[in-house]
């Protein structure tokens, strides 16, 4: 009876694997809110895409990638000025589509590209595979406008697919031609653009703000199809303008392409920008931002290597530094997120000499960092410092080129590791605020000498202190309802103290949640005083002349114990480093200085330590 039991087990364990493994995805949001995101990504974190197309022959504007539209739309435009200078007047004969000839792509090797992408740190790469311009990068049957039968006059995403894939990189294709509907004036017949013959460029002809049309919806959806069957792309990246598409033929892509990955046993991702899909049925993408806090959901962001979001090739092109690209990809993972890094290469396929330099220095930082970005996950507080962005829009733009101070400290972990990852050099001691020591029988006993605590700036022994209230926030929004003015009101005053310091280690305190009175025993370092009790812990300042709660600007996490750490280290140099807990944070006397980007420390820890 027991082998019988057992046998049946095994028949169920099975019949359940083999379900799952064979689910199939229907084209509505419960079933396609089932996908998860790719282990691959959540180990990866780090990728490269390529804007590269006929915007790469003007090598001009702010956002390369959008001169044509600029040019047919405004007369008094700096692309339109720009192209008839270089290139002649537009007429209805002569437009953008008479660039293509120029699109050459005579150096183009996607080995090389694929070389590059691999020594810098990527995991996953592709191309766009069609921009708002309308034309293919793939030999398309939907049109002839691509670049198969034109300009370069090869298959740019299958010799890209073969190349990456040969080095186990995951493929990314990116559609942006859900705007072609709008991009160019096909209503106006002053312009090529207006002509029917050029419509497998230009798009389908129709009136200035008409909807999409069938023509237009069935080769939006059947460029994708052709690309899933013929590259079998790992990851496809939407830019904006999907929700104008009836969220029919979305879902329907969205099956497709989720059961298409199941029956080739392979993990796939879509990204989306705003909220273009169901949450749950893809992973959000933040154009040029990133989240401030960490979240609960992943996401990835798309950024340029180039520092003003040309996206494509410019003649006066410049590139971001090595030190702000490896900062921001520091910050992104440690709050839940992925890169996907942009490159322009040139009309003739070579990539900037700028791009190659700054991608190789990432690629160097991670061969000796990696491990605290590769296969980790976010960990409970994401960072601490001053440095921080400002809040995203629903498509993000909120990347800033700011300057990391040596406090800005960003968290990741793998396994029992706790990786703190330093933005700036931190000198000859790394402290870390989030992991100090908030009871007095966590910090190290005997302090090291070159760990031992700043003197106190005056004492407080002896003196008393009357309705002492919580430090004021500077940034706090004036514009408050009068109801929350008065909620405010009503908690300031049952946060009022009075202290009495009986000498340079006791106190005591009432006031607040303590009430009438509680003895407690206080540090001062600096303008800093800790100070405990037996229900609270207390931060405050003091100068000498003014005691004040607040003023300690790191998050704190309490569950990090002293007799976790077994050993630190920091990554590139194998050396035991000395370290203290205290009240100020964990302290790490630091090595040699080597590099000059991001630092990160490796805290290995006990999975269960001994307390006693």
């Amino acid at each position: 009876m027991k082998i019988s039991v057992k046998i049946s087990l095994a028949i169920v364990s099975v019949a359940f694997t083999l379900s799952a493994f064979s689910q199939t995805y229907e084209p509505n949001w419960q079933s396609l809110r089932r996908i998860q995101t790719p282990r691959w990504l959540q180990d990866g974190k780090f990728g490269i895409y390529t804007h590269w197309g006929i915007y790469a022959v003007h090598a001009y504007g702010e956002n390369t990638t959008w001169y044509s539209f600029a040019m047919y739309l405004d007369p008094e435009s700096e692309a339109r000025k720009h192209f008839e200078k270089k290139f002649g007047p537009l007429t209805p004969e002569y437009g953008y589509k008479d660039l293509i000839p120029e699109f050459k792509a005579e150096k183009f090797d996607a080995e090389e590209w694929a070389d590059l992408f691999e020594k810098s740190g990527a995991r996953f790469a592709g191309p766009v595979a069609e921009h708002h311009d309308g034309f293919a990068m793939w030999d398309t049957e939907y049109s002839d406008w691509n670049a198969a039968k034109m300009g370069p006059k090869r298959d740019i995403v299958g010799e890209l697919e073969k190349a990456i894939k040969k080095r186990d990189m995951k493929y990314v294709t990116a559609f942006h031609h859900a705007a072609n509907w709008f991009f160019f004036p096909v209503w106006n017949e002053e312009y090529d653009t207006g002509n029917p013959e050029y419509a497998g460029l230009y798009g389908q002809p129709h009136e200035a703000g008409a909807m999409r049309n069938q023509e237009f919806l069935d080769e939006w959806y059947g460029k994708i199809i052709e690309v899933i069957d013929n590259y079998s792309p790992d990851f496809i990246w939407f830019d904006f303008a999907l929700d104008d598409i009836p969220e029919g033929y979305v879902k329907d892509f969205l099956a497709y392409y989720y059961n298409h990955a199941v029956a080739a046993n392979k993990e796939v991702v879509v990204t989306y920008k705003g909220h273009d899909m169901i949450p749950g049925s893809g992973v959000r993408d933040l154009e040029l931002g990133q989240e401030p806090e960490i979240t609960y959901h992943d996401w990835i962001t798309d950024t340029s290597v180039d520092d003003r979001g040309a996206w494509g090739w410019a003649e006066n092109l410049t590139f971001k530094t090595t030190n702000r690209l490896i900062d921001n990809l520091v910050d992104r993972v440690s709050k839940n997120g992925y890169l996907l890094l942009n490159v322009g290469p040139k009309p003739d396929g070579t990539i900037p000499e700028g791009a190659k330099k700054v991608l190789l220095e990432m690629g160097e930082w991670l061969e000796t960092n990696g491990e605290a970005i590769y296969n980790t996950t976010p960990w409970f507080v994401a960072g601490e410092g001053p440095t921080n962005l400002g809040e995203a829009s629903d498509i993000g733009f909120n990347e800033e080129n700011v300057v990391y101070t040596p406090e800005d400290i960003r968290f990741t972990a793998n396994g029992d590791n706790l990786y703190a990852t330093f933005l700036d050099w931190p000198g000859e001691t790394a402290l870390i605020k989030t992991l100090r020591a908030e009871a007095p029988d966590q910090i190290t006993s005997g302090p090291l000498e070159w760990a031992k605590p700043e003197k106190p700036v005056a004492s407080l022994a002896g003196t008393t202190w009357k309705n002492i209230t919580w430090e004021e926030d500077e940034d706090e929004d004036d514009e408050e309802d009068e109801e929350g003015d008065a909620e405010e009101e009503d908690e300031d005053e049952e946060e009022i103290f009075d202290f009495e310091f009986i000498n340079e280690t006791e106190f005591k305190v009432s006031g607040g949640e303590i009430g009438e009175g509680m003895n407690g025993t206080y540090e001062q370092i600096g303008e800093l005083v800790f100070l405990n009790v037996e229900i609270e812990t207390f931060v405050a300042t003091y100068d000498g002349k003014k005691l004040r709660l607040g003023g300690f600007d790191a998050p704190g996490y309490p569950g990090f114990y002293r007799q976790e750490i077994k050993r630190i280290s920091m990554l590139g140099d194998d050396t035991d480093l000395e370290w203290a807990m205290t009240r100020l944070g964990l302290m790490i006397k630091t090595p040699p200085k080597k590099g000059d980007h991001a630092y990160v420390f490796k805290i290995e820890r006990y999975h269960r330590p001994k307390l006693d």
